[in-house]
């Protein structure tokens, strides 16, 4: 556990005041700061997922009223990140533990051929004890690594532990001893040497037998005189699980404690690769495959393996993963319910679920009076001019790179082409995350400085890759778009002498497509190669990724590409105009794809015609922090009598009858309406003919289970 420093719960009148009317000011600038994705929504509420790009493994620890957030980083350095909050919706990038892998091992390198990809480093445990952060690490073929600093910002101590302990979770225990948890289905204990250097071997014992549904991911806590084991179990498909004991070595008893919380977001197409393993990443990418998936399938989409954190208040929360499409892995952000002692993630009267939309952590009203207030913003600036003497936060390199090869040199990022056949084996290779749902990257390339074979451009790392760049063979420049799932290229020859070229990517990430753009001028922009279909894949085990690259195809040491003016724009991080406010609208639901109507008999049901009478006509009255009561045109409000199944959703004339909804933005002008009364949704079945009931869970990952809408605002007559 965490060392947990306690705050004073005195309100300050003065400084309650001082938070009202900042965040009134700062919620009516919404659409001015939303230009990347935050999930605060500047309401006092958040929407999952926290970050819309890759942060896998994530674990969680609080340090007084500090939050911190460490996570994989694989093979790209610098490694193992770390985020800081203080309030658990907004983070920033304050620190990784190390800039580079200090092994001298080609794989770690790129180079002579070999690699890491789908290794390096993996699954982090970050803790605090002895007046120091620790975070343990595995890397592949190395062994159990751990960091250590006062300071989180670093620098940062490595002690290779060595030892076959992965994927592991730490528990520093009252008694002053220091416990990992690992292993898969058979749950391992070992014990650590407090110096850090390495495992006390003969402590080794199985504390978790095989045969009991664990699973792997573990994240070990000790409350009050209970020791709790979080883990995730893959088979059939994920699951998030809760181990319980008295005693470190057991016996445990298991329960799952969250299934099926997809929010609405089916399995992602996923790479299949021949079992030879020279096609791992490079070669004929037609041998690749990227099947078609079940859309009514949860497999590893649901939010599963993460750690969990009380707040300063006493609320607990859960920072989990989900398998999301070609972004990766993202982090999503649930309240938890201790139920029977037990941490069940959701809500009283819907356990195991969680909503995608819910109230901020309330941290800042029992904050210190002088702390300044947490303003909604994003954990990275994406964008990059190259100006600065240092490289942002955002930017790894794909392994370790060659730094005598590249520089920032008079407001640009300068990368000297080394011999590589493919962008998967290009050294000095400089990467960041993709950003959902939908975003456009362009760069600009300078040309003046390649050599005879050099291919220098914007790539995707994958499996499958792809890029759009310039080949200059002899003093011929060509513009070519590569796509190694098709192994075709597209080339446009004899391009002008101009020496700038205007490079892009368009991604739409929730549909797992992107394609290149080109332009000469930075205006006119002309699409090259064809709609490319993105897939989530366990090869790399990272998403998508944004590369900067150059190259020499012909073996040699050629000249050097220029890069400028980094941007990365996300037309769907503004939320503002998500929930219609002040519109009088249709709710068509997605199951039936028939609009609501709000029967004279009294009850909400689907309306088999095209009629836009008033009874298909709704509005919403805002109750403040994204609740909402929703009422008809003719005058009455919906609300909720009975229970369960049977609970029909009906309508009435008493306003203070009204059902309080929080709204669930699913973006694309489609929601769902949770009851802050039972935190369950309101929906239909599609099938049976029942009226609308409030008796839904949640989301099905194709959304047509009747529970998901439509939101439509039309002219009416």
């Amino acid at each position: 556990m965490s060392h947990i420093i306690d705050v004073s719960k005195v309100r300050y009148k003065k400084w309650l005041i001082a938070i009202h009317i900042l965040f009134a000011f700062h919620f009516s600038l919404v659409p001015c700061f939303a230009q990347s994705w935050t999930a605060d929504n500047g309401n006092g509420t958040y929407t999952n997922p926290l970050f819309y790009d890759e942060f896998s493994d994530p674990d969680i620890i609080r340090v007084g009223d500090d939050y911190y957030l460490a996570g994989t980083t694989m093979h790209t350095v610098p490694g193992l990140v770390i985020l800081h909050s203080k309030d658990l919706v907004n983070w920033e990038n304050i620190s990784y533990c190390f800039d580079r892998f200090d092994f001298d091992d080609d794989a770690f390198s790129l180079r002579n051929h070999q690699e890491i990809y789908g290794q390096g480093i993996w699954a982090p445990a970050i803790r605090y004890a002895n007046g120091q952060f620790y975070v343990f690490s595995n890397i592949n073929g190395k062994g159990l690594q751990c960091y250590t600093s006062k300071d989180i910002r670093g620098p940062w101590e490595h002690h290779n532990m060595q030892g076959r302990i992965y994927d592991l979770s730490v528990l520093f225990d009252d008694d002053g001893k220091i416990y990992a948890i690992h292993g898969y289905g058979e749950v391992k204990c070992t014990e650590l040497k407090p110096d850090m250097s390495g495992p006390i071997e003969e402590t080794e014992r199985t504390i978790i037998p095989e045969g009991n549904t664990v699973g792997e991911g573990h994240h070990i806590y000790k409350v009050g005189d209970m020791y709790y084991l979080i883990s995730t179990d893959y088979k059939p498909n994920g699951r998030t699980l809760c181990s319980r004991s008295k005693s470190i070595w057991g016996p445990y008893e298991t329960i799952t404690i969250t299934a099926d919380e997809t929010f609405g977001y089916h399995a992602a197409p996923i790479t299949q690769i021949p079992r030879d393993e020279e096609y791992r990443i490079g070669g004929d990418g037609t041998r690749f495959g990227i099947p078609a998936v079940d859309k009514d399938a949860t497999a590893c989409t649901n939010i599963h393996q993460g750690g969990i954190v009380e707040d300063q208040n006493g609320q607990w929360w859960a920072l989990l993963m989900m398998d999301f499409h070609s972004i990766g892995r993202t982090v999503t952000l649930a309240p938890i319910t201790w139920k029977d002692g037990w941490p069940m993630l959701g809500l009283e009267g819907n356990l195991g679920r969680a909503p995608r939309t819910w109230l901020k952590p309330q941290v800042e009203s029992v904050a210190v009076p002088k702390q300044p207030i947490t303003a909604p913003h994003a954990p990275y600036n994406r964008s990059d001019d190259f100006n600065a003497k240092t490289l942002g936060r955002i930017w790894q390199w794909n392994h370790n790179p060659d730094d005598s090869k590249w520089s920032l040199k008079n407001g640009r990022l300068r990368l000297q082409s080394l011999p590589a056949e493919q962008l998967m084996w290009a050294r000095n290779t400089l990467t960041q995350r993709v950003i959902g749902p939908t975003s456009t990257t362009t760069v600009e390339l300078y040309t003046q400085g390649m050599k005879d074979g050099d291919v220098a451009g914007l790539g995707n790392i994958n499996v499958p890759c792809s890029w759009i760049g310039i080949v200059k063979d002899g003093k011929t420049l060509t513009l070519r778009c590569f796509e190694q799932y098709t192994n075709d290229t597209i080339d446009v020859p004899q391009m002008p002498s101009a020496t700038k070229i205007f490079l892009r990517c368009v991604g739409d990430y929730d549909n797992n497509y992107a394609h290149y753009e080109y332009s000469l001028d930075g205006t006119n922009y002309q699409q090259i190669g064809r709609e490319m279909p993105l897939s989530y894949q366990l090869i790399t085990f990272q998403g998508s990724r944004h590369a900067l690259f150059a190259f020499n195809h012909k073996g040699q040491k050629g000249g050097y590409a220029e890069f400028d003016n980094f941007t990365v724009s996300e037309p769907k991080a503004d939320r503002s105009q998500n929930i219609p406010y002040g519109k009088t609208f249709r709710i068509i639901n997605l199951a039936t794809g028939k609009p609501t109507v709000a029967l004279e008999h009294g009850l909400l049901y689907d309306t088999e015609t095209s009629d836009h009478n008033v009874q298909t006509r709704f509005r919403i009255i805002d109750k403040g922090q994204g609740q909402v009561i929703l009422q008809c045109e003719d005058g009455r409000y919906l609300f909720v009598s009975g229970y369960g199944l049977a609970g029909d959703v009906r309508l009435t004339t008493d306003e203070s009858k009204a059902e309080v909804f929080m709204w669930q933005d699913y973006l694309n002008h489609e929601f769902m309406l949770m009851s802050m009364r039972t935190h369950r949704y309101i929906g239909k079945s599609p099938t049976t003919g029942s009226p609308y009931s409030m008796d839904f869970t949640g989301a099905d990952p194709a959304r047509r289970n009747g529970a998901i809408f439509r939101w439509e605002v039309q002219t009416f007559r």
